[in-house]
């Protein structure tokens, strides 16, 4: 929450400017859900979309059989914590960590495919 403004100052990838035709969003999950990062993302000029706490509970209570929705970059981070040599850093090099890192991506990408069985 207190990084919101450091880390969308920080973007590099060139963005199209927000219209109302064409407006920009930004997903946040609710660590974020706080009237200053709504205020810091509207005025870098995206639309939040910040879940709520205690809305994915509510769901759980009111809908049978709901599974909670979790964001492609949580999902990513938990495929890669699965190769303990990524988890435990023992690598001192960077170069040699930044290969296993891409190696245990196309490991992951290749097993997302189905090209294994």
């Amino acid at each position: 929450m207190k990084l919101t403004a450091a880390t969308l100052a920080g973007i590099v990838v060139k963005r199209p400017r927000p219209t109302r035709e064409a407006p920009q969003g930004l997903c946040l999950d609710k660590g974020y859900d706080y009237n200053e990062v709504r205020a810091i993302v509207a005025a870098f000029g995206f639309t939040a979309h910040i879940r709520t706490r205690g809305e994915e509970a509510q769901a759980i209570k009111r809908e049978a059989g709901f599974r909670a929705r979790r964001w492609v970059v949580e999902r990513a981070h938990s495929w890669l914590n699965r190769f303990r040599r990524l988890l435990v850093r023992w690598e001192k090099r960077a170069d040699t960590y930044i290969a296993m890192l891409h190696l245990a991506c196309g490991l992951i990408v290749w097993r997302a495919t189905g090209l294994l069985e």
